[in-house]
């Protein structure tokens, strides 16, 4: 699944059919599509979200993990579920931030993804206190509240059935532990809107068919960034999973938005 810019989720709390680009297909066919793609990329996945954020989903995800602000130290260890995390880039910001403290298992469905993280984890400060673990975000292999944090970035578009996802973060969480999804929305600021989609439209799949050789992923990932739900209804989504004290933040004129909560 992995970050750069997921799946669209129109039909994802329970129709029998979803879109994947232009094309309607099986829901339960989406998923073997969208690791397809993500198995073309996975090699080029850091290019493909500097892409797509101008480069600043590094910022982005910086704040993620100064709003999540895993402790340093502690009475029992901290652990953080970083789903869809891919090659790892959000799992190295939480343990880096914790000093080293913070025990983090990345899992994706992706396993090409997982084995870039894994290699890149051997040459992080703190690598030891990451693992990585194959796994679908709609039924994770973990035990009821296992983890004190659960983070997405830019994934949670891939799953099929967001409702799932989200009932499974909210199941693996502890008592008073953090929910919290970093994902693109919907440009509201006039004339960037205007900008941003033309560029996302027109230029970006063009240059991955210039830089990666593969135009059809590229336009299937920008594609759904215009279908995933707007900040109020993924918001209400998260609410009816069970957390409390839903909240979302705008980034870059709504470019993104961190949305966060709690299990109370």
């Amino acid at each position: 699944m992995s970050e750069a810019m997921g799946g669209e989720t129109g039909e994802a709390t329970g129709g029998q059919t979803t879109h994947f680009g232009e094309a309607e297909i099986a829901l339960d066919d989406k998923q073997d599509l969208v690791n397809d793609v993500f198995h073309r990329v996975a090699s080029r996945y850091d290019l493909m979200n500097d892409l797509m954020s101008f480069g600043v989903h590094r910022l982005w995800k910086d704040a993620m993990v100064a709003a999540l602000a895993p402790p340093k130290t502690g009475a029992r260890p901290y652990r953080v579920l970083d789903m869809a995390g891919g090659t790892g880039d959000i799992a190295e910001r939480i343990i880096a931030a914790s000093m080293g403290y913070a025990e983090v298992t990345v899992s994706d469905i992706n396993t090409e993804m997982l084995a870039v993280g894994a290699e890149r984890a051997k040459a992080w400060r703190f690598g030891g206190q990451a693992s990585f673990v194959a796994a679908n975000a709609e039924a994770l292999p973990f035990p009821d509240a296992s983890f004190d944090a659960y983070t997405i970035a830019f994934g949670i578009r891939n799953v099929p059935r967001i409702d799932l996802a989200l009932s499974e973060a909210f199941r693996v969480l502890k008592r008073g532990g953090r929910f919290l999804c970093l994902e693109f929305s919907s440009v509201d600021v006039p004339g960037l809107d205007t900008v941003y989609n033309a560029f996302s439209k027109d230029v970006i799949p063009r240059i991955g068919e210039a830089v990666a050789g593969d135009r059809a992923s590229y336009q299937y990932l920008i594609e759904s960034i215009r279908k995933f739900p707007q900040p109020a209804t993924f918001s209400a989504m998260i609410a009816a999973a069970g957390f409390k004290r839903v909240t979302h933040t705008a980034y870059s004129g709504n470019i993104a938005a961190l949305h966060g909560a709690w299990k109370l």
